[in-house]
């Protein structure tokens, strides 16, 4: 579903957030990225997300190479990628409801239609009833759920997520990560940028490291909750 092949990625002043990456992410699979901060985390998601194109190297999405992907086809890749970020970029002049709905009233799908997906991705998040309500009144952790609603509303076949737990307490972060567990479950490519070892660990999926830039090692699984190791997945 993702592969990079030897990309780099070089802003404006000379600094390179990416370095000679490659790595490969399979259909239906879900892995977290991890790194220090600076480490090209976000870049790294961008990158997917097509908000950033590689300065050298192929970043590949279920088989299209994106660098050289014409901007009149964006729209429709960004409709293929749910993002979720830290900050949830909830627009609180607007209910839960019309901040879900939006990546479908973009896309055109009729009122009616879109409303009942609404719903269907709310519940699916468990934040049935909500629809009324408007961001600012909810919790932390409500929020993050209205953000992955948003993401999963309009069905895509990959999400990524940038620190989606970095403002939460560990049980919440916990709940939102088997959020995600279970849209994988359901046949979803899930990538996570998270910073949080113990609670990846917890999870037992591939880990992607990455320290200025680069792949510090071959991709690894992290330990079983029962603390043995899993096979490469």
């Amino acid at each position: 579903m993702i592969k990079f092949d030897r990309v780099a990625k070089r802003y404006p002043g000379g600094n390179e957030a990416l370095a000679d990456v490659s790595f490969e992410v399979a259909r239906g699979e879900m892995a977290f990225l991890t790194g220090p901060s600076g480490a090209g985390k976000s870049t790294l998601l961008k990158l997917i997300a097509l908000l950033e194109r590689p300065s050298r190297g192929q970043v590949l999405v279920d088989g299209r190479s994106l660098g050289p992907l014409p901007r009149r086809q964006v729209p429709a890749h960004r409709r293929s990628v749910g993002v979720i970020f830290q900050d949830n970029r909830l627009l609180n002049d607007r209910t839960v409801a019309e901040n879900v709905m939006l990546p479908l009233a973009i896309a055109g799908v009729p009122a009616h239609e879109a409303m009942k997906r609404v719903r269907a991705a709310l519940d699916q998040v468990g934040l049935a009833g909500k629809e009324p309500m408007v961001p600012i009144t909810l919790s932390g952790g409500e929020q993050q759920r209205v953000g992955i609603a948003r993401a999963i509303v309009s069905r895509p076949p990959l999400i990524i997520a940038d620190e989606p737990t970095g403002n939460l307490d560990p049980e919440l972060s916990f709940e939102i990560m088997r959020l995600f567990m279970r849209l994988n479950e359901v046949g979803t490519t899930v990538l996570i940028a998270s910073h949080d070892h113990r609670l990846i660990a917890r999870l037992g999926k591939r880990v992607i490291s990455l320290k200025g830039g680069q792949l510090v090692a071959p991709t690894l699984v992290a330990d079983h909750p029962s603390g043995g190791p899993h096979g490469p997945g």
